[in-house]
């Protein structure tokens, strides 16, 4: 099995991006462009009340982590999970400075409702597998709470998600590794994306010099 080092790594949360649209996912974590739109904006804001890594609570067999930084080697992504909840029972992880056992479950905060792709269902997925690699236990589910709607959707972490993230991040590598950058291919998402300005997806339709020659050679 492949280990990265470390400057290796990629953004867990470049998953959603990826799935979303490739193309948007290389221009800003192959190209380092971004720009804000009032979607991203009201995004930030929620993941700032979340962000708190010095905050810890405790309510009774349940502890509440807020920003706790992931890592994987084997998938090669780090990042941050939102929220962690450990619950105490009969299984789960070790913690130091705590007795007993506690069941991670991993919490993502996201601004509307969900979604009809499974981007954030596979954001999550991945922190999940994260912290199996990083506290050796084993964990089947997670929470993803939007504002919209002000309630939890759980998501069941099957195998094929599973092996789904595991071959979205080694796709998401081979992209890095080869600097490369995925030609737009309009569609009705690109009017809601921040991007729309600087990948100029309409420019996709226009026909190439070679296919104008072509042509006028053809009208000859």
């Amino acid at each position: 099995m492949r280990r990265y080092n470390e400057e290796d790594y990629l953004m867990i949360s470049g998953i959603q991006h990826f799935v979303f649209c490739r193309r948007q996912w290389a221009l800003i974590h192959v190209e380092w462009q971004w720009q804000e739109n009032l979607r991203t904006v009201e995004g930030k804001i929620v993941h700032e009340r979340c962000h708190d890594e010095k905050f810890t609570e405790k309510r009774q067999d349940l502890l509440i982590c807020r920003g706790m930084r992931l890592f994987s080697p084997s998938m090669g992504v780090t990042g941050q999970c939102d929220v962690v909840e450990f619950t105490q029972g009969e299984s789960g992880a070790v913690l130091l400075g705590r007795e007993g056992l506690w069941q991670p479950c991993p919490v993502e905060y996201k601004r509307g409702k969900p979604k009809m792709d499974e981007s954030d269902a596979l954001q999550l997925c991945a922190q999940a597998m994260c912290l199996e690699e990083m506290l050796c236990c084993e964990i089947s589910e997670g929470n993803l709470f939007y504002d919209e709607i002000h309630r939890r959707e759980k998501v069941t972490f099957t195998e094929q998600m599973r092996q789904d993230v595991r071959d979205i991040f080694e796709e998401m590598h081979g992209y890095y590794e080869r600097g490369y950058t995925p030609k737009a291919k309009s569609s009705k998402k690109c009017t809601s994306c921040s991007l729309k300005e600087l990948c100029l997806p309409k420019l996709s339709k226009k026909r190439s010099v070679e296919s104008y020659y072509e042509a006028c050679v053809e009208d000859m």
